[in-house]
């Protein structure tokens, strides 16, 4: 007995019974020759997928400056000898990459927010336009992050 006649009482049978799938065979065949969902490999990078990739990039990685923050401020409220060590830390060549990172960032996470917000509208759908927005934060994420670093060095 077929496995559609059982248990479903309103199956009727039509004469042609479903032929039974044994190993090996349909979903089978093609196993190991094809990726099993679409993946990165097989589409062309096109700005709007890098924006959508890095904006998600960013919002997890703003977390590593928000540990920092925190415990810089953790050394601040332990003493002075703390927040001495604390800023001997946050100011290394390797934590300054580190926060001017955090800085575009930011930057980058706050513009592909914006535009998202637009797109929430409905708007910005056409290609040229998405292609545009798209340009626009990662051209606007590094010029803030110049405009800022600037403006914290003068």
């Amino acid at each position: 007995m077929a496995l559609a006649s059982m248990k479903n009482p309103c199956y009727k049978p039509s004469g042609k019974e479903p032929k039974q799938l044994s190993e090996g065979t349909m979903a089978d065949v093609n196993r190991g020759r094809r990726p099993l969902s679409p993946h990165l490999s097989i589409y062309r990078m096109v700005i709007t997928m890098f924006v959508s990739i890095v904006n998600r990039i960013t919002g997890v990685g703003l977390a590593v400056p928000a540990i920092m923050v925190v415990a810089w401020l953790t050394a601040a409220a332990m003493g002075p000898e703390t927040l001495e060590c604390a800023n001997r830390i946050m100011t290394h060549w390797i934590a300054i990459i580190i926060w001017v990172g955090s800085i575009w960032a930011l930057w980058f996470h706050f513009l592909g927010g914006l535009r998202h917000i637009w797109m929430d509208f409905g708007l910005g759908y056409d290609l040229p336009t998405a292609n545009t927005t798209g340009w626009v934060v990662v051209a606007g994420s590094f010029m803030l992050m110049l405009l800022t670093v600037w403006l914290l060095l003068v």
